[in-house]
């Protein structure tokens, strides 16, 4: 594979960037888990990949959940249309488009909706519903942001590691679906949404306690990939 290298899609010194900054070990730990580099050289077990898979789809349903509770907390209605928009998109496209895909590995939708929820599935979900409803919006987007510009981040690196393999891995369309120009203009709206509700909800002053909230959700990130890698004893 030649090596891809995309841009960093953090605004330099904004909200983001500097959660990241003050986050590193926990996002590093997230973005550059064992589960991540052996989806790029295409070493990790199937199994573990479709144990990640049915997680992935019920985690979506609680991330539409928080999205509809973006609505309710946003205070004008540009920022409800957003949050409306988004929790549209997860329910009528990302979620049949998420069932297509793992239709090719085997996994039913029905199945998966009859799948009990792992624990680290059921801790980061909550803990991004409950930041949500015990803080304001910006709280919930920070709580968000590791996922959604996460991704992003994860695909971008794998593309520029030498040691990521394309050809015959089996999860080389994973990693196409996540450095798609169209995924990274979502995760680049997640950064400038970050750096606007920063500035509408005085961020500066709370950068402390954000932290707090990135650095725990990129460690229950983390969990996520664990989880996964779990199977392997």
């Amino acid at each position: 594979m030649t090596a891809q290298t995309l841009p960093d899609l953090a605004t330099p010194d904004g909200l983001f960037d500097r959660l990241r900054s003050a986050a590193r070990p926990a996002w590093d730990r997230y973005v550059a888990h064992e589960f991540v580099r052996r989806m790029g050289d295409g070493s990790l077990p199937e199994a573990c990949f479709r144990h990640y898979l049915v997680q992935d789809y019920l985690f979506l349903i609680h991330f539409a959940r928080a999205y509809a509770l973006a609505a309710f907390k946003a205070d004008d209605l540009a920022d409800m249309r957003a949050a409306a928009r988004s929790m549209s998109a997860i329910l009528d496209l990302e979620m049949g488009l998420h069932v297509k895909y793992c239709a090719g590995w085997g996994l039913d939708e029905a199945a998966m909706q009859a799948t009990a929820e792992a624990q680290g599935t059921l801790a980061y979900t909550r803990f991004v519903l409950e930041r949500g409803l015990a803080g304001d919006l910006l709280d919930l987007h920070v709580a968000l942001a590791p996922c959604i510009v996460g991704y992003a981040e994860i695909a971008a690196n794998l593309l520029a590691d030498p040691a990521t393999r394309l050809d015959g891995n089996p999860y080389a369309d994973w990693i196409a679906m996540y450095a798609d120009p169209e995924y990274r203009a979502v995760a680049a709206a997640q950064v400038a949404l970050l750096d606007r509700l920063s500035l509408k909800r005085g961020g500066d002053a709370r950068f402390a306690d954000l932290t707090r909230t990135f650095d725990a959700a990129s460690r229950l990130e983390a969990g996520f990939w664990d989880m996964g890698l779990g199977l392997l004893g």
